[in-house]
């Protein structure tokens, strides 16, 4: 029987004392990104295919590997998730963009609304700006570990203005705007601008006025930056050196502001949007870096010039960063959407315009809708996937439903994506046929969840959904009219309520036999507010004529958020996933966590789950899943093995739209291994009191076990000699286990007096 270990991970000197040892309990494996498959769209195949999508992302430069070469940082504002891209060179030297999730869990995990990175402290390393709760603007600065990985470190949790003891306060930050910080005037030291709190229509300029760089000492300059106001009367409404007239507001949702320099004049002029409109709007500064004019003769709306100009469905957003490798800012726009209440198509939401013109007076040329977006798989958003062996080859096919998605001239309706499995049995490769597998999308569905089961028992798969139609959830299903091992037949004409269910709020379904009866049950995440929980349980009705499952259990498992509160769009899948012959739970929700419940039908309530179950690469240790977390976060599970190895890959549809791929990770921390090949290693003194020394003949990395095989010490950088701190472990006897870099094994007994 595996034993479940702790984990714990230290920097330097391996100890105990210092960082303690993770609370969370692991059994003898988890689960680690890995890009499944191949997937071809078209004639073209995608470099990027299990990145997760893009809904309204905000793009900055960061160097995430330390090579003195920045990388990409993205904030999906929708979502709240992080996604971090190397800048890599091919083997002619091309540059491109790869995917790196394991940057990831370097930044902070509570990043919400708006995340921004800019280097306040003036040592090359961007810092990080967020929006806090209460709007609070929150700093944080980039620092490297031990490790020389990049980290941050909390600099001030609610940025101040100081002008008098009566003019003070904290710089209030709406979560709807996004505000520039910038060096507007020119002094080396970054400034704020955002919309006023009081007026709601000027701009209020927080000038940095710490006496060196590196400080965050702001004082209010003026509530009248550009003696401009922004009149929301329409979309491109602005009063210069005038108030605004009185009219009813037609557009009071959030603001954007940027600032650079477009002329090449030495001071900051404005890009600036609103919510619920299409443009992005440039305003020239006509007057100095440090006394801004803006005059009716310096706005366009028609920009940038010569070009197509932003016409983003709502809202955009614009970064200016180098993306295209030549040295030369760009800039990229995306919506600066917090949902997408106004079911816009989020399918191309990350224009790029490339700078054409130089570094002092840049020209932008646009270029494409649809940046690192296009080489995604990418269904717009809420993405559930499921699988399904539609030609009858053996193979396990890929559908992925959405939320919903608005096609040129059409609706915002759900639709079911088919990809074709047209690899083998050991290597996957997918192939997009469809974008509205069976048709649905014409039964004016939202937020589809499919599911596949052998629904009838006659060995042949079924499909069942939950989605809403009218504002109404329901689950839906269709018998498969082939034989078992034939190409899938499904009449959509035969589409049919799954009895007893009734209408939910967001159903989602999952079937397994459950009760032993060899029927496969129903789970249902649902946000109904009727009932005791989120996790139905519906048991089939055994040897009716037709399907009938009937509701025994409105809260099974009692399963709950971290807060204590029934979790929201919980979207659950049963499935063996750590192969043990006994069926599991995984669930996800709106607080972003993909949960595991091992051997659900020998639980009691309420069931014992797992979160770290994931693990991070440079850090070498298993956290939570970092996916977002929002109230309007959709996710999606499904799990089968599609590479041989008798091990099940797990694909998460994210909120953005896209796919991740995670595999099984095996990984027994135990005193007693049995070892692939072993050689000779030192460790003393011994006894040993406060420190001992580890000497091994090639690079290795060290554990340190108990005799109950708990984890206690680790290290994560491979090394000939290693210097262990014991202090805060227990008097007794250890174990230290060295794993060459060639993957060798070879343990010797510590004892600590």
């Amino acid at each position: 029987m595996m034993r479940r270990v702790k984990r714990g991970v230290v920097t330097g000197l391996l100890s105990l004392g210092a960082l303690g040892v993770q609370a969370q309990e692991l059994g003898s494996w988890g689960l680690e990104y890995q890009p499944l498959a191949k997937v071809v769209h078209g004639t073209q195949t995608l470099s990027m295919p299990w990145a997760g999508g893009f809904n309204a992302p905000q793009f900055s430069a960061i160097d995430l590997n330390q090579d003195g070469q920045n990388d990409l940082f993205a904030f999906d504002r929708m979502s709240n998730r992080v996604s971090t891209y190397l800048r890599v060179a091919d083997a002619a030297g091309k540059l491109s963009w790869q995917y790196a999730p394991q940057y990831e869990a370097l930044f902070p995990a509570d990043l919400r609304n708006w995340a921004l990175l800019r280097d306040y402290d003036c040592d090359g390393r961007p810092d990080l700006f967020t929006h806090a709760n209460g709007g609070d603007i929150r700093v944080y600065r980039q620092e490297t570990d031990a490790r020389g990985q990049l980290t941050f470190k909390l600099a001030s949790s609610q940025l101040q203005f100081y002008n008098t003891p009566n003019n003070s306060g904290n710089i209030f930050a709406s979560a709807y705007d996004i505000p520039a910080i910038d060096d507007i005037d020119g002094d080396g030291k970054l400034d704020l601008l955002m919309l006023d709190f009081v007026l709601g229509t000027t701009l209020t300029w927080y000038r940095n006025v710490s006496p060196t760089c590196g400080g965050l000492d702001f004082r209010l300059e003026t509530n009248y930056w550009g003696r401009l106001s922004t009149c929301f009367a329409s979309c491109t409404g602005f009063a210069f050196n005038a108030q605004c007239r009185a009219a009813a507001p037609q557009h009071t949702g959030g603001a954007f502001f940027a600032t650079l320099d477009l002329d090449g004049d030495g001071d900051r002029d404005l890009l600036t949007s609103r919510d619920q409109c299409p443009e992005l709007v440039s305003l020239r500064n006509d007057g100095t870096a440090t006394q801004a004019l803006m005059q009716a003769a310096g706005l366009s709306t028609q920009f940038p010039p010569g070009t197509t100009p932003v016409r983003l469905p709502n809202f955009p957003g614009a970064y200016y960063l180098d993306v295209t490798f030549d040295g030369l800012p760009d800039l990229l726009l995306s919506p600066t959407l917090p949902d997408n209440a106004d079911q816009i198509r989020l399918r191309e939401t990350t224009w790029l315009y490339e700078n054409t013109g130089t570094a002092t007076i840049p020209a932008f040329t646009y270029r494409q809708a649809d940046f690192l977006q296009g080489q995604m798989v990418d269904v717009s958003e809420a993405a559930a996937p499921t699988f399904l062996d539609v030609d009858g080859d053996g193979l396990l096919d890929l559908l992925v439903a959405n939320g919903g998605d608005a096609p040129t001239a059409g609706t915002y309706r759900s639709a079911l994506h088919y990809y074709h499995n047209d690899g083998t049995a050991t290597e996957p490769a997918f192939t997009l046929v469809s974008e509205d597998y069976l048709e649905l999308a014409a039964k004016g569905l939202l937020h589809l969840k499919p599911t596949v089961a052998d629904l009838n028992r006659d060995g042949a798969a079924d499909l069942a959904f939950g989605a809403s139609q009218g504002g109404t959830g329901r689950v839906w299903y269709l018998l498969n009219q082939a034989a078992a091992g034939q190409p899938v037949r499904f009449e959509v004409a035969q589409l049919q309520e799954l009895p007893g269910v009734g209408t939910l709020l967001a159903p989602a379904p999952t079937f397994a036999d459950l009760n032993g009866d060899q029927y496969p049950d129903l789970l249902l995440g649902t946000n109904e507010a009727t009932g005791a929980g989120s996790l139905r349980y519906y048991p089939q009705v055994p040897g009716a004529a037709t399907l009938q499952f009937t509701l025994m259990d409105d809260d099974f498992g009692e399963v709950r958020n971290p807060d204590g509160n029934r979790p929201t769009n919980l979207q659950p899948l049963l499935t063996d996933l750590d192969k043990d012959g006994k069926l599991d739970l995984l669930t996800t929700d709106n607080f972003g966590q993909v949960r595991f419940f091992a051997d659900i039908t020998s639980q009691a309530s309420p069931f014992d789950g797992l979160t770290d179950l994931f693990y991070q690469p440079l850090t070498q240790q298993y956290g939570a899943a970092r996916l977002g977390t929002s109230a309007n976060l959709h996710l999606g599970l499904a799990a089968a093995d599609l590479t041989g190895d008798q091990q099940p890959e797990l694909l998460i549809g994210l909120q953005e739209g896209g796919l991740q791929s995670f595999r099984v990770r095996r990984e027994t921390e135990t005193a007693v291994r049995s070892p692939r090949a072993t050689f000779s290693f030192q460790v003393y003194p011994v006894p040993a009191t406060d420190r001992a020394t580890v000497e091994t003949p090639l690079p290795t990395r060290l554990t340190v076990l108990d005799l109950t095989g708990r984890v206690v010490l680790t290290s994560s950088q491979p090394g000939r000699a290693h210097q262990l701190n014991l202090q805060g472990l227990a008097k007794g006897v250890y174990v230290v286990r060295a794993e060459g870099i060639n993957g060798q094994l070879a343990t010797r007994r510590l004892v600590v007096r």
